[in-house]
This record gives C-alpha cells, structure tokens and sequence, in this order.
C-alpha cells in the first residue's frame, strides 16, 4: 500500500499531485429557485461541464501530473462498513435531519447503494420524490441538499506544507463539503499513517476558506481577510502554524474588499512565476498588508501593518524585484469583465507554467508577452459557478523550489 505525503511549499513548484472533483449531477439540480442560496449565479450545462473539466484533467496529465478525484478517494474510504456508517450518521447530522423516520429512511436509502454510487448521490443530493415522498407544491424538494460548488476543491480544505487546514466554510451551504477532507485524512489507507498535520478545525466557529490562503514561499504565506475569511482565523491559523515545526516566519494578511465579486484572495491575486503576480487592479485601491511574524521567547504573534506598494511590499517579502500583471491590462471595463470570470486566478503548474480560461484572452496576452507559458481551457460551463482553475485545484504535491 502507498503511504502518501503532502508537500506544498509554493504556489509555483513543478505540480506532482493534484486533486480534483468532476462535476457531477449537482449540477442538474440547480434551479432558478434556489441558485442564490446554493451560491450560484447561472446553472451550467453539465455535459459540457464535464468535457471542460476532462480536458483540465488531460492538461495536468500532458504534464506529468497525478491527478486524484475526490469522489473516488471518499468512495475507497467507505469501502469499510464501519466508517459508511459512521460517515452516513455525521453526515446526516451535519444536514440537519433530525426526525427519526426521515434519518432511518435516508440511512437505509444510502447504505443499499455501492461506495461511489452513495458519494456521487450524497453529492447530487436527495430529492423528496426519490424516496417516494411527496411535498406540497413550493415546498424545497430536497431532503439532502446538492454540494455544486464541490467542483471547487481549493475551498474546503488546502495544503500547507506538510499539514492541511479542514476549513471552517463561511456559508451554511458548503459546510458539509469539508466531511470528505475530515474523512479522507483520517481513514483512507494512503493517508492516515502519513502524519498529516492538521492545522485549522472544521468546527471552528470561526471562518476560513482555501481561497484565501496562498503560499509564496517556504517561509511566506499570504492569507486573504476577505467575504469568506474572518481575521480572528488568520490568527489563529498562524498561532497553529507557527507553533509547528514548519518553517515558514511571516504571514501577509491582505485585506480585501469584503463582497462576492473579490470572494478570495485568489480571485484577484495570484503567483505565475517566481518574481511574477497577477492581479486585479481595483483592489490596489483599498489594499491593506498586515505582517504577522512569532515571537517564540514569548510565544505570541507579533502583527505590524506594511506601508508601501504592493510591489515593495512583496519586492521586500521575497529578496527580489516583482512585477505586477494587471488583469485586463488595468483597464477598468476589460479588468472587471475578465475579473468576473476568473481572469486573476490562475493556476501555476510550474514557475511560469500557468492554466487560465481561454476567455480571458486579454490578460492571456499579457502573460504570454511577460513570458509566462499558458494552457488556456475552454470555460464556457465551468465558469458559470465563479471559480477559476486554481479554485478548481488542490495541489498535494509540488516540487520544492
């Protein structure tokens, strides 16, 4: 049996490791009813969906890299009775089924099914009409609701050296989505004689999400204070890591306008080479840094807020000179169009090796005329739920650099 690590010490090292989620009939129970509530603005159509997703898979492997699916590591997990049912039972608690008849007929419901059938299912969510229940008209049609921002593997749960953080999710909506990572790590073969560190409790009442915690180096992390990710988290998380025997020294809170258009920091911030960021220029407006660094005589976070250009700041950060590249080349109607769907996130699969959406082309050329390599993805369907392809990505392994 494999035992496997995590090891992911930068935003840019050679991807190794990779995991994804495959968009599943979650999707198809999206409706204009209940879009607002399951965060989403559009409902995407889920055969294109998937071949959009595939070909994000196939780039990956074209490069070397693992690709892991967090359906089927989860389904594996359950393979053991014991755990399904312990899963099933914490899994419906975490949905709020508390009448004893709907939980008996929702526990016998899922544990007649084969592992990946129950995940995909749990996934898609249960309708009323699937028990043979009926609801009056109006009425919300699900017992177990969909989990379509699943899709999304950065949020639930991230890797940070040789640990993760099992977040704390800001919306009702997705707080079951972190279930899986809980489980993954603590049952699954490969995984649980790892020592895996875990580094933030799902339980937390306070909130972070995978969105907002970028790694620059091994010893720079920045985190985003942002819609989804409370301050009082970023400290907390840093007293976990900075009390480990991991090596990173300082923290870079960046304080980011508080709606859904800049939802994490990687939406309007990200790392493509190793003196290179893209950016959504609207933010420089407001930016806030703050330095988080340990005293460890004390042992108490020392925080100290920068003065300075992002540049300088992060000139400073990492011992070098960075540049800055400007979503829509800074100009505000094609920065904030190409900002919308994604046109910030980017995703490194090795120093100056980036995936972006093809529908990004502006800032596409920018990058390529900064000489970074893109492998542009169709993004029609995929791009409907707000994330782009660092949202879509949970990197396990990167070389270190």
């Amino acid at each position: 049996m494999v035992t496997r690590n995590i090891n992911v010490y930068s935003e840019i090292g050679k991807l190794k490791t990779v995991l994804l989620h495959r968009p599943g009939k979650e999707l198809e129970n999206l409706t204009p009813a209940f879009l607002e509530n399951l965060l989403f603005d559009d409902i995407p159509y889920l055969k294109v969906a998937r071949e959009e997703h595939d070909r994000f898979a196939g780039v990956f492997r074209e490069n070397g890299v693992e690709v892991l699916y967090l359906e089927r590591l989860m389904a594996t997990v359950i393979s053991d009775m014991d755990i399904r049912e312990e899963f099933i039972e914490g899994f419906l608690t975490e949905s709020g089924i508390d009448n004893y008849n709907t939980r008996y007929i929702l526990k016998e419901y899922l544990m007649s099914m084969l592992c990946k059938e129950m995940v995909d299912t749990i996934m898609a969510g249960v309708r009323l009409k699937d028990l043979g229940m009926r609801g009056s008209s109006g009425e919300y049609p699900f017992l177990l609701s969909p989990m379509p921002n699943l899709y999304f593997t950065r949020d639930a749960f991230a890797c940070i050296g040789h640990g993760v953080t099992l977040n704390s999710m800001r919306k009702s909506i997705r707080r079951r989505e972190t279930i899986f990572g809980e489980y993954i790590f603590k049952y699954h073969q490969e995984f649980k004689d790892s020592n895996i560190k875990i580094y933030y409790d799902r339980n937390s009442k306070l909130n972070i999400e995978g969105g907002d915690e970028l790694i620059l180096s091994d010893e720079i992390l920045a985190i985003g204070s942002s819609e989804r990710t409370d301050r009082e988290a970023i400290f907390k998380l840093a007293e976990n890591i900075f009390e480990s025997d991991e090596p990173f020294k300082k923290i870079l809170i960046f304080n980011i306008p508080k709606k859904r258009a800049f939802m994490h920091l990687d939406t309007v911030f990200t790392m493509v080479d190793y003196d290179k960021f893209t950016i959504h220029p609207e933010i420089e407006k407001t930016l806030k840094i703050v330095e988080l660094t340990y005293d460890n005589l004390n042992r108490s976070i020392i925080s100290k807020e920068k003065e300075g250009s992002l540049e300088s700041i992060l000139s400073e950060a990492l011992g070098h000179d960075v540049t800055l590249i400007r979503c829509g080349g800074g100009d505000e109607i094609i920065a904030g169009r190409e900002q919308w769907n994604d046109g910030s996130n980017t995703l490194a699969i090795s120093p100056g090796k980036v995936i972006t959406y093809d529908r990004n082309y502006v800032t596409n050329e920018l990058l390529d005329k900064n000489n970074i390599e893109v492998y542009a993805m169709k993004s029609s369907e995929l791009s409907r739920g707000r994330g782009g392809p660092r949202c879509m990505s949970m990197p396990f392994i990167r070389e270190n650099i």
